[in-house]
């Protein structure tokens, strides 16, 4: 059986990976800020994270995953300054602010069940953990890490000789401001707000509590050191993220969590995810492509097309997002759905019988720092092999599902669709015949004919038929 090895963003290279328990592995995934819905570029993590988590049970580990709820504290500018993104939601919609964070949090989830993502096994949200916020922050002050402005108390990063290693940050570099704007008493342009005290005057705010310091709520960092170690303990094995975290977000929770707690490394492995991409550029409300899952299915759009679409490229590689791309990867999916019914009809196989390697081949490709592209070509030549049996490749698609996370034991198609996508596919092979590239119209024949669709070429054009 081939190693697990996955790509450290903390070293810069792939490292075997060896749990720091011998059987269970502690994942915590930084989760959305529930203001609003979460767009397709949103959902990306957490496919990613689910991937991780599935290739984990594959290779027989116990994971103990963790996600946050932000609901308090994510500042517009995802830093020091501008409003609580919960508290101008809030005024904008006329909702109370705890309706609002129930609101998209329920949508969210509903989103990630569609997409058949594993729901983690601690869902927490940054205001069930104020006290352990607060608690953290004081322990920070006794050992003289903070300093207070006339805005909240901060970290002071020059105390920590370790800071930014993950994001290899040189803070002679850094000119005052350059990071953040807006805090004038800041002593480094990287120092990081750990509270926020409220303002005295405009808007009171729905979100704030009492502390040590005054009345105000926590910055946006020390809610995942606090809620981490409260679920997980440190050190733990991997926290996941997306690439924009890494400079800011992960180096800060890494300052806070080592130095209170005395714990260094505080995380064995840091993986992260790069973007969904429109037109060129990351996926954002700036930017547009804020298609929602919802959105996609109202384009004709499945859920796990989508996800199929996501299967396509390396975690670590940006992926374009286009409509016809989307469609594409359906077309695909719907292909290998009819390969599952078709198999599936031929009752349930041995998992054990000899697979024609194609089971340890896609096991290295998983292990091979998730690589599902690889993983998914590997299905395709095992679907399409005339070397194994139906009850064999069903077997095989099976257990290559618990990976995949397509649903393929309960996947439906409707016999309408079916057949559009056989006149597709007869299109494409006429496109091919035409071009010369008979080996494509090859292929496409073999294709159909597994499928049990058998062609018949004349003069007058090509017709098909079921065998």
């Amino acid at each position: 059986m081939s190693e697990l090895c996955l790509y450290n963003t903390l070293s810069r290279k792939k490292e075997r990976f060896e749990p720091l328990d011998s059987e269970l592995v502690r994942i915590y995934s930084c989760g959305p800020t529930v203001y609003s819905y979460q767009h397709i570029g949103n959902m990306r993590p957490y496919l990613f994270a689910d991937l991780l988590k599935r290739t984990l049970l594959y290779n027989g580990y116990r994971v103990r995953h963790v996600i946050n709820v932000t609901d308090v504290g994510h500042l517009t500018d995802d830093a020091d300054s501008g409003e609580d993104k919960m508290e101008l939601a809030a005024r904008e919609s006329g909702m109370d602010i705890w309706q609002v964070a129930e609101k998209y949090t329920a949508l969210y989830k509903a989103d990630l069940e569609k997409l058949r993502v594993l729901p983690p096994d601690v869902w927490c949200k940054a205001t069930d953990h104020i006290p352990q916020q607060i608690e953290m922050i004081r322990v920070l002050e006794e050992k003289g890490f903070t300093y207070s402005t006339d805005d909240g108390i901060y970290f002071d990063v020059s105390k920590d000789p370790g800071y930014g290693r993950l994001a290899r940050i040189d803070l002679s570099s850094l000119r005052a401001g350059e990071r953040i704007d807006g805090v004038s008493q800041k002593r480094h342009s990287a120092d990081f707000a750990l509270w926020k005290f409220s303002p005295t005057e405009g808007a009171a705010r729905q979100m704030e509590w009492q502390s040590p310091w005054g009345v105000g709520f926590p910055g946006w960092h020390i809610e995942c050191s606090a809620m981490s170690q409260a679920h997980l303990g440190l050190p733990f094995d991997i926290h996941t993220g997306g690439v924009d975290h890494v400079p800011v977000h992960h180096v800060n929770e890494i300052a806070q969590s080592e130095n209170c707690f005395d714990v260094r490394p505080c995380v064995r492995t840091w993986m992260h995810e790069e973007f969904i991409t429109f037109e060129g550029v990351k996926i954002s409300k700036s930017t547009g492509g804020l298609y929602t899952v919802g959105d996609l299915e109202q384009m004709g759009i499945e859920p796990l097309a989508f996800r199929f679409f996501l299967l396509g490229a390396h975690y670590r590689q940006q992926q374009m997002f286009t409509d016809n791309a989307v469609v594409q990867a359906q077309t695909a999916y719907r292909r290998l759905v009819r390969h599952a019914l078709d198999l599936r009809a031929s009752g349930d196989g041995n998992a054990a019988a000899p697979a024609g390697g194609f089971r340890d081949r896609f096991h290295a490709a998983i292990n091979d720092d998730l690589n599902l592209p690889q993983a998914l070509a590997v299905v395709w030549e095992m679907v399409r092999t005339p070397d194994l049996g139906p009850r064999e490749k069903w077997a095989l698609l099976r257990d290559f599902d618990r990976v995949l996370g397509l649903d393929l034991a309960e996947a439906r198609i409707e016999r309408g669709e079916i057949d559009a996508e056989i006149e597709v596919l007869i299109e494409e092979r006429n496109r091919a015949r035409a071009n010369s590239d008979f080996a494509r119209a090859d292929e496409i024949r073999d294709q159909l004919e597994v499928q049990g669709i058998l062609l018949e070429d004349s003069s007058r054009g090509t017709r098909w038929r079921r065998a």
